[in-house]
C-alpha cells in the first residue's frame, strides 16, 4: 500500500511538471494540497513548450537548484515553482511535502522535482553543453565544477548535485570526424589524455 501511495503522489508530480491540462490543482483529500506558484502569462496560455522535458529528481529545496542552474547558465529564466503537501498517511502521521520547479536553460525546458533521498543521478544520464569556442567551454567548465562539483574524464563533468554534464567545443567532432586519419587519430588519442578538453592540443 505504501508503494502504490508512493508511485501515485510521484505520478502526480510529473503530471503537474510536465503542464498536464490547462486546470491548476485542486485541493482535495486524495492529491497534493497546499500550493504556491509563481508562473508567467504566456506559460498559463501555453502550458506545454516541448514536447519532451527532462525531470531532475533531486532530494530537497527545488527553488536552489534551480537558482543554482540559472545561475550558470545566464540566459535561462524560472517559468515555475510550486509547493505541495502530501495528505496524512494511514497511521495518521504527517505525509510530507515535496516541490516543483521549470526552468528554461539555453533554450530547453527542464523540470525539477524535490521529493525525497531515494534516487540519484548517474552517469548512464548526462547533458552535452555545445561550445562555441575554448572560452565558452573553460566557462562552464568552472562553473559546474566548482563548489562540490568534480572533474571527469574526455570533457565530462559533474555539478554539486551530482548531475553529469559534456562541456564539448563544437569543432571537437570535426576534428574526429575528419576525413584526414591523422587528424582523427590525434584528436581522439589525446582526448584520453586530457579532463576538460583543450583545443590546441587536439588539433
Amino acid at each position: 500500500m505504501k508503494t502504490y501511495k508512493f508511485r501515485f503522489f510521484v505520478m502526480f508530480a510529473i503530471a503537474t511538471l510536465t503542464g498536464c491540462g490547462n486546470a491548476e490543482p485542486k485541493s482535495t483529500d486524495n492529491i497534493a494540497t497546499d500550493t504556491t506558484a509563481i508562473k508567467t502569462s504566456t506559460e498559463k496560455n501555453n502550458p506545454i513548450m516541448q514536447k519532451i522535458t527532462p525531470c531532475l529528481w533531486v532530494e530537497k529545496d527545488a527553488k536552489a537548484v534551480a537558482d543554482y542552474y540559472l545561475s550558470i547558465f545566464k540566459d535561462g529564466k524560472l517559468k515555475e515553482f510550486r509547493k505541495y503537501k502530501n495528505p496524512p498517511m494511514e497511521n495518521g502521521q504527517d505525509g510530507g511535502s515535496f516541490e516543483t520547479a521549470t526552468i528554461q536553460i539555453a533554450g530547453s525546458e527542464f523540470s525539477i522535482l524535490a521529493a525525497g533521498p531515494m534516487f540519484k543521478f548517474t552517469e548512464a544520464v548526462s547533458f552535452v553543453i555545445n561550445c562555441r569556442d575554448q572560452e565558452e567551454v573553460d566557462y562552464y567548465w568552472e562553473a559546474l565544477t566548482a563548489n562540490g562539483g568534480a572533474e571527469g574524464s574526455c570533457g565530462w563533468c559533474k555539478d554539486k548535485y551530482g548531475l553529469s554534464w559534456q562541456v564539448v567545443p563544437v569543432e571537437y567532432f570535426e576534428l574526429i570526424n575528419s576525413d584526414d586519419p591523422k587528424v582523427r587519430e590525434k584528436a581522439m588519442v589525446n582526448t584520453f589524455k586530457q579532463k576538460k578538453l583543450i583545443l590546441s592540443e587536439l588539433k
